[in-house]
């Protein structure tokens, strides 16, 4: 990919609320280190999956916790917006993108983009504080959870396959289950 500009952040918005993006478009298009970037195509396991971390991000958060859905988080230091599939938040935002600061986890849902996930949103979200990213893998049928966050690279790395539970870094009492996650996604496949 050959980058003519690249953007800040706040060009980004601007951008935004210029009205100069297709709103078509607009929820397929996330900014990456200054670099738009149109997103992978989603496929039916992947929007099962998300339906699935929806209803149980729904059902387990905790009070004051604000789940979003395929919607941005900004990084403003990385003049980035990606939009994670599952992020949970703290509730008040101001009316404004949610930051770091604000973020107890981020999940991306990944099958093609197993490996972009892995690497550069990795680093993105180790680089931004990003303390418990997960990757719901579509592939291996496992969670990926990475931790403890330096500099761009995440210190920590477990795998939970199906008969485990992922606790929450923030909110250790809640956990997912990654066998009623993968059951109930992938009946239909194995």
């Amino acid at each position: 990919m050959s980058t003519i500009a690249r953007l800040t952040l706040e060009q980004y918005e601007r951008m935004i609320a210029g009205g100069v993006f297709d709103p078509r478009d607009s929820n397929r298009i996330e900014l990456i280190r200054g670099e738009l970037r149109t997103m992978s195509p989603i496929g039916p396991d992947h929007d099962d999956t998300v339906d699935y971390l929806t209803e149980w991000s729904v059902q387990s958060k905790p009070k004051g916790v604000r789940v979003r859905i395929q919607s941005t988080v900004a990084l403003p230091e990385l003049d980035s917006a990606p939009h994670p599939d599952v992020a949970w938040l703290a509730r008040k935002l101001s009316g404004r993108r949610p930051q770091p600061a604000d973020v107890f986890l981020i999940i991306e849902v990944a099958h093609s983009s197993l490996k972009y996930d892995r690497g550069e949103k990795a680093r993105l979200y180790a680089k931004s504080g990003i303390r418990d990213y997960w990757i719901v893998n579509l592939v291996d049928h496992c969670v990926e959870v990475y931790r403890d966050p330096l500099r761009s690279r995440y210190q920590s790395l477990t795998t939970h396959a199906r008969g485990s539970q992922v606790p929450l870094l923030a909110f250790p009492d809640v956990a997912l289950d990654v066998e009623a996650l993968f059951g109930s996604i992938c009946a239909d496949v194995e």
